[in-house]
């Protein structure tokens, strides 16, 4: 699969399972991976599930997404922006976030980093 498949494939199911089953997302995640989230750094799966499920309901709506291949060969670039409904329908708010795959092995990757913030009107 090209890095522009994976990418759609991930971000699509990374999303999905968010606002479905957080505890789904465990598997992208392991002891390496680490979140920064509004500046606020995380480090390894459990801190990182803990954080993501503290939002509660959510719903996410990427619009938006850049991919690179990184020079490895073995790694994917992801940017993705959009807008998150917290806690039900509502005032959505916008959002960019970014995400660094690292192949674990054929077609498999996890999360090495993730970086989320808030988009707010300046």
């Amino acid at each position: 699969m090209s890095a522009e498949e994976v990418a759609k494939a991930f971000v699509g199911h990374y999303y999905q399972t968010f606002d479905s089953n957080v505890e789904g997302l465990r598997g992208l995640f392991n002891d390496k991976s680490m979140m920064t989230f509004e500046g606020n750094q995380l480090m390894g799966a459990s801190p990182i599930l803990e954080k993501l499920k503290s939002f509660g309901q959510t719903k996410h709506n990427a619009k938006t997404m850049d991919i690179q291949p990184a020079i490895d060969g073995a790694s994917i670039v992801i940017f993705v922006t959009g807008s998150i409904e917290i806690g039900g329908p509502g005032n959505p708010l916008h959002f960019s976030e970014f995400f660094y795959l690292v192949s674990s092995g054929p077609g498999q990757y996890y999360v090495h980093n993730d970086i989320f913030r808030l988009n707010y009107g300046l």
